[in-house]
């Protein structure tokens, strides 16, 4: 009997590969639970990635990018809301709404990303920390940071700011996800305004 193509199986790997990690941890993955969680036979992940390394970069690579996944909208927000360090005063943005200093935008999007869940942003730092032991999850890890300094960048008087940023809101949710206390709006604020120089 002829074996039936099925185009979106590879999908539904990658999908319970991430629901996986999601609920129990990168330690509970293996082929054969993903197999059972995407409702597929053994082989068929085996087939599509040889190890789990290769569904651990796919999977990585669909939270960080699919497509360019919170970092899309994050960069939509900034383009629309922040007003650029560098001004130093408020900037008409386009139509009515007038721009907002950067640290009042990144605390809008930080506290909309761990109001989402903190099983989604426990999911995205349990497959990006797992490029310490994974070499072959570093390229992806690095690409996502990468973009995310470059889109912060576009706001900042310089890159090595952005970088700055980039690992103080890297540092915040993971102190958020570690302590799980509520997300403060103000000292989240207030330390971001420091490193931006915004009152």
């Amino acid at each position: 009997m002829a074996r039936r193509y099925d185009p979106e199986r590879r999908e539904r790997i990658i999908d319970a590969a991430i629901r996986i990690v999601e609920l129990k941890g990168i330690g509970a993955l293996s082929h054969r639970t993903v197999a059972a969680e995407a409702g597929v036979p053994l082989g068929s992940t085996t087939y599509h990635f040889a190890g789990l390394d290769d569904l651990l970069v796919a999977s990585l690579e669909q939270v960080c990018g699919g497509p360019r996944g919170a970092m899309k909208d994050w960069e939509e927000v900034l383009a629309a809301q922040a007003q650029p360090v560098a001004q130093g005063s408020a900037a008409e943005g386009p139509g009515p709404q007038k721009r907002r200093p950067l640290a009042d935008v990144l605390t809008d999007l930080m506290e909309e990303y761990a109001h989402g869940g903190r099983g989604r942003i426990r999911l995205e730092y349990e497959l990006y920390l797992a490029a310490l032991r994974r070499p072959a999850l570093q390229p992806v890890a690095a690409a996502w940071l990468d973009e995310m300094v470059e889109v912060i960048g576009r706001h900042t008087a310089d890159v090595a700011t952005a970088r700055v940023l980039v690992a103080l809101i890297d540092g915040l949710l993971l102190q958020l996800l570690l302590t799980d206390r509520p997300f403060d709006r103000r000292a989240v604020r207030s330390t971001l305004a420091r490193v931006t120089g915004e009152t």
